[in-house]
């Protein structure tokens, strides 16, 4: 099985959106503790005896059901995963969302603590039928263990933009001037004009 690095995947999660413009210093990406949010894996995992544990997986969010809050859609949570008995158990570390509005975007990036509960609200995922496997397309719900509050980023690619707009007139701190006549060929100081021969 190929799977690839969490760093692959979090450079190919910023690749996914040329940030544009900054959003909102001051915004947080915020979520209370107890809340529940769909996410799936990113690669497939199957586990057994000779591999009851993988590290550093990535999740990235979907619909479920029994949720009550969404992530934004472009993020990837870094997560363990244990095999207990005929249970997955998954706890996550970190996460890295880009959340987007119309033309202006922003980075979150922090601790992200939460534990994947089955509908039963059992902790971990039930292996069905034996198979103790999780694949894309299989959603299921994150309990967050505690409250998240995490800052938006500094923007390079958004201050590198908003200094290109400006360069080129489109921003309001560095707009380019519109023709104006020369002060020295005013009605009162009219440019000479060629006389005929």
């Amino acid at each position: 099985m190929s799977f690839k690095s969490s760093p692959f995947w979090l450079a190919a999660l910023l690749g996914t959106l040329w940030v544009s413009s900054t959003y909102a210093e001051e915004s947080m990406l915020t979520l209370p503790s107890g809340a529940k949010v769909g996410v799936e894996v990113v690669e497939a995992l199957a586990f057994d005896n000779t591999q009851s544990r993988y590290s550093d997986i990535l999740l990235h969010p979907t619909t479920a059901n029994g949720t009550t809050d969404a992530l934004p859609e472009y993020c990837l949570l870094v997560a363990n995963a244990q095999l207990n008995g005929d249970r997955i158990r998954i706890t996550t570390q970190d996460a890295t969302c880009i959340e987007t509005h119309d033309a202006e975007s922003a980075i979150y990036s922090g601790s992200f603590s939460a534990s994947a509960y089955a509908e039963d609200g059992q902790y971990g995922i039930p292996c069905g039928n034996g198979d103790c496997t999780l694949a894309p397309g299989q959603s299921f719900v994150l309990t967050l263990d505690e409250s998240i509050q995490i800052a938006a980023q500094d923007n390079p690619s958004a201050e590198i933009n908003a200094t290109r707009r400006q360069a080129n007139g489109e921003g309001v701190a560095n707009p380019i001037p519109g023709e104006r006549p020369d002060p020295d060929q005013s009605i009162e100081n009219p440019a000479p004009t060629e006389q005929p021969n």
